[in-house]
Formats: structure tokens, C-alpha cells, sequence
């Protein structure tokens, strides 16, 4: 295999950045260059790593590309690899955030939202059917999905629902994937010192946070505990975040909070980035880069920690369970946070008409981006 230097590691994942719409169906993309072109790795690691990116969480691009770094330059290479996939989001994010706050009063403006805010809606409620479609096929997969989405339409807490769900999921469902080994080669103990090291800088960082402006060390130890929690990819966030940032902490509103979501769409990289337009709302220039950096760290050192033990995780049984156990929470949640958008909203014939548009366009696999952009358009035009 080659060994490609750390500057190379991050041109190459950031002209992927550059072009990382739809999350995990960037992860062919990755493999292509990192299997086919550049050999970086080999196949059986690759697979390994997808394998085991599945079970950790966090945005599954973002971490498919940090595991090919580490594999390939450890973890300087994981660190590489991370930075420079993710920030064409964060610069894109931070560029549409200063300008939604600074034109938001202008009629033009308001009305595209208006129309983006039906997309978001459509976008959410049709991620909750296609993932009831895969996940939910037993009667309990359906019994734990519609009590966590009534949990959260109660307002509870959604960790609470998700980590109920994991632990029920343990106990009530069967586990029939194959076993094979993926051919994992050793690693050493070297990505878990790194993830050591890379929980100490973190802690550091909201140490200093904390002294120098309390508020934004709430804002980190937020978005921390959104990633810990992000089992099963991105899209977990999404009522993790509406709930601490809406309804608990009241920093944003439910529109303006699908706003962020829509900001995400439009840009490449995974919808988690939606916690920098947050950061923004809550501390400008400063909250966006302290909420992108502590909405991604847990989830790289948490994979950092994982690799060396990547074959037996990937092959756990419980971990398995745990993992289908959170997307079938997702499945309710997502219905819920649909739920909650659609009352947000101050429906009338042509908003109806709109929103089903999209929900169809989306079902029918039309690219997220012009949907997106169509839903802004007509927005703009008839509202």
C-alpha cells in the first residue's frame, strides 16, 4: 500500500469536501480514492471501516474518511483527512449563516425560506419513511419506533428515547447478519493513544471555554453530547438538536431552526454542520467555529479509540442490536421532528401543494440539491 503525506491526505479529502452532497452516498466516492486510485488501503480494511463507522457514531462520510487517514498515516492522518473534508461545509455554513442573519428581514429572502421550510419538512418526513421501509420489519422495531416518536411529540427528551430504544433493542430483537470475518489487519495500540490525546486537547478546550465565557462553553458541552449520541449517522441530530436548541434553550425557533437545516442542504458535507449555523446564531463568528469543532471531535476520537478493535466491535452481537435499536428511533423521531415542522408552518393551498411536490421529487430519488433549490425558487416567487 501507499503511504501518502499529511498534505496530500487533506487536498485530497478537501476537493471531496468540495463536492460531499448526500452523506453516506459519498462513501463510493471515498473508496475510489482511497482503494482504487491511490492505494492507500486495501479493500478488506475499507470494508472494515465502513463496517465499523456504521456502529460508531457521527456523520458516516466524516468518519469512512477519517478511519482511510488513520489507516494510512495514523492519527495525524485521521486529523488530515477529517479537516479537510469538512471544512468546505464549515466555510459554506459560516457564508450563508452571515448572510441569513444580516438579509433575513428582507421580503425576497423571507419568502425563499418560506418555501425552503416546506422542503425541509417534505425532507424530514421522507427520510422517516424510507427508514422505516428498511429498519422497521417486526412488530417490536414498530412498537419501540412509535414510542419514541411519541416521546418526543410529549416533548421529552429524545437521548432518553434513544437510549431506551438501544437498550430495549438488545433484548427484543433477533440478530441474523453474517458474521465473516472482513480480514481486519493490526493496527497497534497507536489510533487509541492518539484518541487519548485528542480527548485531552477537547477537555482543554472547554476548560478555557469555560473560563473565558461560560456561555460558550455551554454551546461545546451541547454539541458534544449531540455527537455522542449520533448513532446511525447524521439525520440522529436533527431532533437531538431541535430539542436542546428549541424547546429547552430557546436560542432558536422552529423556523428558523429548519432554516439552519436548509442552509445544510445547500452546502456539502454532512446536516450535523447545521450546529455551526447554531453556534452562529449564538455567539457569531466564535459560536459557529466552537460549535463545528465540538459537534465533530467525540465522534473522531471515539472512532480513533475503536479501530484497534474494530473486528470484535463490528462482530458484537449487542453492538449490532445497539445500532438497529437507534435507527429504529430514528424512525420515530424523524416522524416527530416532522410532525413539529409541519405545525410550524402556516399552511394554505400553494404550501400544500409545494410540500407534496417535493416529498414526491424526494421519494422519486431527484438529487436533494434542486429539490432544494426549486423549493427556494418557488418560494421566492409565490409567497
Amino acid at each position: 500500500m501507499n503511504r501518502p503525506g499529511l498534505i496530500e491526505l487533506f487536498l485530497s479529502f478537501l476537493r471531496l469536501g468540495l463536492t460531499a452532497f448526500g452523506g453516506p452516498a459519498m462513501v463510493p466516492y471515498i473508496r475510489a480514492l482511497a482503494v482504487d486510485r491511490k492505494q492507500w488501503i486495501g479493500e478488506d480494511s475499507f470494508r472494515l471501516g465502513t463496517a465499523l463507522t456504521q456502529i460508531l457514531p457521527g456523520a458516516t462520510a466524516m468518519q469512512v474518511a477519517a478511519y482511510v487517514g488513520l489507516r494510512s498515516r495514523g492519527g495525524p492522518g485521521a486529523l488530515a483527512a477529517y479537516a479537510g473534508f469538512s471544512l468546505p461545509a464549515f466555510l459554506l455554513m459560516l457564508g450563508l449563516s452571515v448572510i441569513y442573519f444580516a438579509a433575513r428581514d428582507v421580503a425576497a429572502i423571507t419568502a425563499a425560506f418560506a418555501g425552503l421550510q416546506l422542503v425541509i419538512t417534505a425532507l424530514i418526513a421522507n427520510a422517516a419513511v424510507n427508514f422505516a421501509r428498511r429498519y422497521l420489519d417486526t412488530p417490536a422495531a414498530w412498537l419501540l419506533a412509535g414510542g419514541a416518536g411519541l416521546w418526543l411529540v410529549f416533548k421529552g427528551n429524545p437521548i432518553l428515547a434513544l437510549a431506551g430504544v438501544c437498550l430495549l433493542a438488545v433484548f427484543l430483537l433477533r440478530d441474523d447478519q453474517d458474521t465473516a470475518p472482513l480480514g481486519e489487519h493490526a493496527v497497534g495500540r497507536g489510533p487509541l493513544r492518539f484518541a487519548g490525546w485528542l480527548l485531552l486537547g477537547l477537555l482543554a478546550f472547554l476548560a478555557a471555554l469555560y473560563a473565558v465565557n461560560p456561555a460558550l462553553f455551554r454551546l461545546g458541552l451541547l454539541m458534544v453530547k449531540i455527537d455522542c449520541f449520533a448513532f446511525g449517522g447524521g439525520y440522529v441530530s436533527v431532533p437531538l438538536m431541535l430539542h436542546e436548541v428549541v424547546e429547552v434553550r430557546g436560542w432558536l425557533s422552529g423556523p428558523e431552526f429548519m432554516d439552519g437545516i436548509a442552509l445544510g442542504q445547500v452546502t456539502p458535507g454532512p446536516i450535523v454542520m447545521t450546529g455551526a449555523f447554531v453556534g452562529y446564531a449564538v455567539a457569531g463568528l466564535v459560536g459557529a467555529v466552537v460549535a463545528a469543532v465540538t459537534v465533530f471531535a467525540p465522534s473522531l476520537i471515539i472512532l480513533c479509540a475503536a479501530t484497534p478493535f474494530a473486528d470484535r466491535v463490528v462482530h458484537s452481537a449487542v453492538a449490532r442490536r445497539v445500532l438497529r435499536g437507534s435507527l429504529i428511533s430514528l424512525v420515530g423521531l424523524m416522524g416527530a421532528v416532522a410532525v413539529r415542522f409541519g405545525l410550524d408552518i402556516d399552511w394554505s393551498a400553494a404550501r400544500a401543494v409545494l410540500a407534496l411536490g417535493a416529498f414526491y421529487a424526494l421519494n422519486r430519488k431527484v438529487d436533494i440539491l434542486w429539490v432544494v433549490l426549486a423549493g427556494a425558487g418557488l418560494g421566492a416567487l409565490l409567497f
